[in-house]
């Protein structure tokens, strides 16, 4: 099952079926459990890297991302430019961007690193353009906002 990634941001993610054990006349019997389906929300345990996971899925055949000086530059002006927008308009801020394939590259480069790497991120976006920094779970749900936008 895929990783489904909603408008809200929220990610619905597979969730691995407990083993349950019954008795047969031989002895003891694993069967799985029905798998079933887990709703996350940006800031949760495991967010950060279902996001990733799901933006694999979406370019399956893509090389592991890479970022750049520049890209990372185009990143935190863009995620800068989401998160003070009134409206939190992300297209406007997309199609905005010199380089989108770059800032995309330098945001799927974020969100492997984890939750560390997205607060390094939030706070190296505020010291450069200015601001308090973001919470991580604001800064994630932008990332995935932009990545969706740009596919």
């Amino acid at each position: 099952m895929d990783i489904v990634r909603n408008p809200d941001g929220t990610l619905i993610v597979p969730v691995e079926p407990a083993r349950t054990h019954g008795d047969d006349a031989d002895g003891t019997v694993d069967t799985p459990a029905e798998s079933g389906t887990k709703v996350l929300h940006p800031g949760e345990g495991g967010y950060d890297e279902a996001l990733a996971e799901w933006d694999r899925q979406q370019n399956p055949d893509a090389d592991p991302p890479v970022s750049t000086a520049s890209g990372r530059e185009q990143a935190m002006h863009v995620v800068h430019e989401v998160a003070e927008s009134p409206k939190h308009e992300v297209a406007p801020a997309v199609e905005a961007l010199d380089d989108p394939d770059a800032a995309g590259e330098a945001l799927r480069h974020v969100l492997i690193g984890g939750q560390h790497a997205v607060e390094d991120f939030a706070q190296e976006t505020a010291d450069a353009e200015g601001g308090d920094p973001l919470k991580a779970h604001e800064a994630t749900k932008i990332i995935g906002e932009v990545l969706a936008e740009l596919d």
